[in-house]
């Protein structure tokens, strides 16, 4: 592959979370019994007329804005004709020449799928675009089904510039791009319910080459790993075809997960003719530059910005702050709990290595979780002032994960309370001291590591109840008498 540099391109569809859907005022939720959230409007019946939803424009404008690009101060609705059964009016309602946003870009930085550093690289944005999405088709042994209920729904194509050059780059870019949008609320990306949906152009040339080659696009990608995977694939199976002496077809391919390989659908002979025109029904929608730097001022707090505060504020690592800022849920769920203790970094931590291994266990998100911030912050506090141990303290959070109960009732409950009583310690010190001879023969040697071996016997004297760190100070004190 060496000597060859892939040129990779995405076009990521994302539905808008709205009320209603781009055109009508049916619903816009997923779910739902089939063709049950429709009108004649979103069906295409004849004579109906479309209203455009104004909130999907301005979260579209707000997007542009958050990804650097340029809003125009005039843009419109076209038609974009074809025929297939998702699409029920046999066009969509898309845009052409004059998307609402143009010349953004992606910053990546950080580590990529496989670990790599990506540096400063910057992936261009050529433009994003409204349009209202299809059906979605089921198939069946000896039939297909189609369902419209999300038909109309508004939905947001962002384009980006074949600047993509690795399958690390394209997971990067993707990862941002899904987090922009759910920091600022335009959309949940939730690809199992296709609400972010992405379709691959790759293609390779001679490292160094100014020129594309042939352009392979790849459909059926249902995940981030799924692309990362599918372009990984491709970048072997294309050089091997040239220096095989063959030539490559631009075509669609798909990707069979369970294989791990991509497949033929259909060769493109040539570019589709959708026939765009400007939509007769909706007028051009306009912009003055007030509105849209009134847009600009009340921009929401981006991941970045929001990982350089957390430090600032709570004295958390770059990489606590990297793990929690992820999903703005999170984020927001350890800064609720991080102004009620003394110590956010052991918040940070609880919330790293184990509501997050939790969550991922129980596959449910954070809004499902049945231990709110304040709950996790109240048990972080038992824990700095003393009254249960950091071991004691997992009984506790799996107790509170399960339930949802409250950790000061747990311990009470269970009687958990860290015994922090000096003679009642030093009583269990005696007893590991008396019963482990040939242990105080080695300390007294000079093995210095036999000191852990006793606080394991105190502790488990005191059924994991002792404060170690009074159990380590007496038993130094104990031990060198000895």
């Amino acid at each position: 592959m060496a000597e060859y540099e892939a040129v990779i391109g995405l076009e990521v569809h994302i539905e808008i979370k709205t009320a209603s859907k781009m055109f009508c005022s049916c619903a816009n939720r997923s779910g739902g019994e089939p063709n049950t959230r429709v009108c004649p409007v979103c069906m295409g019946y004849p004579g109906v007329l479309p209203v455009p939803n104004k909130k999907a424009i301005e979260q579209t404008v707000i997007a542009g804005l958050l990804t650097d690009c340029k809003v125009a101060g005039f843009s419109k609705f076209d038609r974009k004709s074809y025929f297939y059964p998702d699409m029920p009016k046999n066009y969509q309602i898309s845009q052409y020449d004059l998307p609402f946003c143009t010349g953004g870009r992606i910053k990546l930085g950080g580590k990529g799928f496989s670990g790599r550093d990506l540096g400063d690289v910057t992936i261009g944005i050529t433009r994003i675009h409204l349009e209202e999405d299809v059906g979605k088709l089921t198939h069946f042994n000896t039939c297909s089904g189609v369902d419209y209920n999300r038909a109309g729904v508004p939905l947001m194509e962002v384009v980006s510039e074949p600047d993509i050059r690795t399958p690390d780059e394209a997971y990067a870019y993707l990862t941002k791009l899904k987090q922009i949008m759910q920091y600022a609320d335009i959309s949940n990306c939730d690809m199992e319910k296709g609400q972010m949906r992405c379709d691959v152009n790759v293609s390779v040339r001679k490292t160094g080459g100014k020129e594309f080659g042939t352009k392979i696009e790849i459909k059926n990608l249902n995940s981030f790993r799924a692309v990362h995977r599918a372009l990984e694939y491709e970048l072997r199976r294309q050089p091997e075809i040239l220096n095989g002496g063959g030539t490559l077809e631009q075509e669609t391919r798909g990707w069979n997960d369970d294989r791990g390989e991509t497949y033929l659908m259909r060769v493109k002979e040539a570019a589709h003719d959708y026939r765009y025109f400007p939509d007769p029904d909706l007028m051009p929608v306009t912009f003055t530059p007030e509105e849209i730097e009134a847009f600009r001022a009340a921009l929401p707090e981006l991941p970045e910005a929001m990982r350089r505060r957390l430090v600032a504020d709570f004295d958390i690592t770059e990489y606590d702050a990297e793990v929690i800022c992820q999903t703005k849920p999170i984020a927001l769920y350890f800064e609720r709990g991080a102004k009620l203790v003394k110590t956010p970094k052991l918040l940070a931590n609880w919330i790293i290595s184990e509501l997050l291994r939790e969550l991922s266990g129980a596959g449910i998100d954070i809004s499902e979780c049945r231990i709110a911030p304040e709950q996790l912050a109240e048990m972080v506090g038992l824990i700095e002032n003393n009254t249960i141990s950091g071991k004691i303290a997992k009984d506790v959070f799996a107790e509170m994960f399960s339930t949802g109960k409250n950790a000061p009732a747990i311990v009470r409950e269970k009687g958990l309370e860290q015994l922090t009583d000096t003679g009642a310690i030093e009583t269990l010190i005696d007893e590991a001291i008396t019963r482990n001879a040939p242990q105080v023969q080695q300390y007294r040697e000079g093995n210095p590591k036999v000191l852990q071996f006793f606080v394991g016997q105190v502790m488990k004297l005191s059924r994991g109840k002792a404060n170690p760190q009074l159990v380590v100070e007496l038993l130094k004190r104990k031990l060198d008498l000895q």
